[in-house]
């Protein structure tokens, strides 16, 4: 036992004595060698941003060495109920997958006249190319009825018995002569290698970071994740786990990063079979082709009596209607303000609009129809800077900011002083006075969804912030707008943008905010364009002024 113990004791001194020397050779070196401490992921700060230099392959967002967070943890919630809505259903053939020719559409209690009012349901039964009955759902169906000649629409809701059966229902809101649409999208098999295929990579869009430093300026790759051995520079958001990589320029510090464009990448994730059913002819298919007009009279229904619109009131589907070209809400008493009543209820007002183009639409919008509102220079560069109405006698402020990464356009665009919109409501005091307007999705329905799924995320803990110091102040959601029904279906189609459209709803559900239905708004007006005319517009104002004035 003693010579046994006396080797162990000798064995344990050495072992000590070797990790000392280690730990004094490291510290030495990490004080000649701002290159080596890099590697050992000590970051440098910029701002709200952690900016630091790394030598990896490919970087992602998330670290897995942490255990999960409790976004992470929401995150993984989401998706795992994503991908039981949207099961895999691979297919060899095309005569398989859903035809709308051989679908049946059916109206349950036909009528030759039916009152205002009514809900009219229609039965539809999926078959493929062969006539079989199909026995799953998933197909992704748009319905809309309208009047041209009423300058009328409303969307229709549509109900998924997942057995390939579907229920249309549709709630006549105005008399006259009544036409239906169902259109099928896409079919089930398409909508799962759509959903497929947007989660397999981050690499559909090129983002070129410009880095500039006195004279010289270099442009290079960046992007949410990089596959390079090159010298990285890492833009972190560490509370909110949001990361953006660009690759470092020789002989220029990560702070010299200072423009953006993008391009998108000649890249597919599609199979050749796939990419069949996105073909034009494929997308957008009326599958209502015998019905004719429907006849709707007012058969003298009493409407109820609507309360005033307020945020936090729950947004039925639809959630209004078109007529003579003015958006009428369903849950609401949507009151039409005057030019007078509408300086009148901006004056001392703080209003922020953050997001995409959508939203900054609106503050174009708005100089037209309240002519004290001016624009002051900022002195930034491009179309994408930050943008700011002023009435100095009536002290109204109006600013525009676009969301931060991932942001699509050819445009050359600054990113000094950007941050991700929780940053930004973060700075914002808030009070009775203070509105704010958010839109998110357009740029990032070519990213896989956990992008998009973070961001809200985030967004919804920096308003309940917000709340914490500032109950008054009012925050709306303008959800996405449709978009163009046969522009790069892989890339940026209107069912990435709907997946996100139940995602904001379920995030901010049962939050205190007010919510523009956007989607629902521009099918009811059938813009089908990702920037809808200056009258649909004026109608989401309109709706914004109901909820602060």
């Amino acid at each position: 036992m003693g010579p046994f113990s006396n080797t162990m004791g000798r064995k344990m001194l050495l072992t000590l004595m070797s990790f000392l020397v280690v730990v004094w050779i490291n510290y030495i070196i990490c004080q000649n060698s701002t290159k080596f401490c890099s590697d050992l992921k000590i970051p440098t700060s910029l701002h709200l941003w952690n900016t630091s230099t790394k030598s990896s392959y490919v970087k992602t967002p998330l670290s897995p060495l942490k255990p999960p967070t409790e976004t992470e943890l929401r995150i993984k919630g989401i998706m795992e109920k994503l991908n039981q809505l949207i099961p895999p259903r691979p297919f060899t053939d095309m005569n398989t997958t859903t035809s709308a020719a051989h679908s049946t559409v059916t109206i349950l209690t036909p009528q030759d006249t039916y009152c205002k009012g009514d809900q009219l349901d229609i039965l539809v039964e999926m078959r493929d190319h062969l006539g079989h009955r199909k026995e799953y759902g998933g197909d992704f169906l748009r319905a809309r009825m309208s009047s041209a000649a009423l300058k009328a629409g409303a969307s229709g809701k549509v109900t998924d018995f997942n057995n390939g059966t579907y229920l249309i229902s549709f709630t006549l809101f105005w008399e006259g002569q009544v036409s239906l649409s169902l259109l099928l999208i896409h079919p089930s098999e398409g909508v799962s290698a759509l959903w497929r295929a947007r989660n397999q990579g981050y690499d559909r869009i090129i983002f070129k970071g410009k880095f500039v430093n006195g004279t010289t300026h270099v442009f290079t790759e960046c992007g949410h994740t990089l596959n390079s051995s090159a010298e990285l520079c890492e833009y972190l958001d560490t509370r909110d786990q949001e990361a953006f990589y660009c690759v470092r320029p020789q002989h220029m510090p990560c702070e010299a990063f200072n423009y953006m464009t993008t391009r998108n990448r000649d890249i597919s994730y599609l199979t050749v079979e796939e990419k069949s059913l996105f073909h034009r002819s494929s997308v957008g298919v009326e599958m209502i082709k015998h019905l004719k007009h429907i006849n709707v009279s007012r058969c003298n229904k009493t409407e109820k009596i609507k309360e005033k619109c307020q945020v936090g009131m729950k947004i039925p589907v639809p959630g209004g209607y078109t007529l003579a070209g003015r958006w009428i809400t369903t849950f609401c008493n949507q009151i039409q303000l005057n030019t007078v009543k509408i300086n009148g209820c901006l004056k001392g007002k703080l209003i922020y609009l953050l997001g995409d183009s959508t939203l900054r639409q609106w503050i174009y919008y708005l100089p037209k129809v309240l002519k004290s509102l001016k624009f002051f220079d900022l002195h930034g560069t491009g179309v994408f800077k930050k943008h700011l109405l002023l009435d100095a006698e009536r002290h109204i402020q109006i600013q525009w900011e676009k969301h931060s990464h991932p942001f699509i356009t050819l445009q050359l665009y600054s990113v000094i002083g950007e941050n991700y919109i929780p940053r930004i409501i973060d700075r914002i005091s808030g009070d009775k006075n203070t509105a704010i307007v958010i839109t998110l999705g357009q740029h990032f329905r070519p990213f896989p969804i956990d992008i998009f799924i973070r961001r809200a995320i985030n967004i919804r803990k920096a308003i309940e912030r917000l709340f914490l110091r500032s109950p008054a102040t009012k925050v709306i959601l303008k959800m996405e707008n449709i978009r163009e029904m046969h522009t790069d279906t892989e890339r940026f189609g209107d069912f990435h943008g709907y997946i996100q459209y139940l995602i904001t709803k379920d995030i901010f559900s049962v939050l205190n905010v007010g919510v523009i239905d956007a989607w629902d708004m521009t099918i009811a007006y059938g813009t089908n364009t990702v920037h809808p005319p200056d009258h649909v517009i004026g109608n989401q104002i309109d709706l914004f002024f109901n909820y602060i004035c």
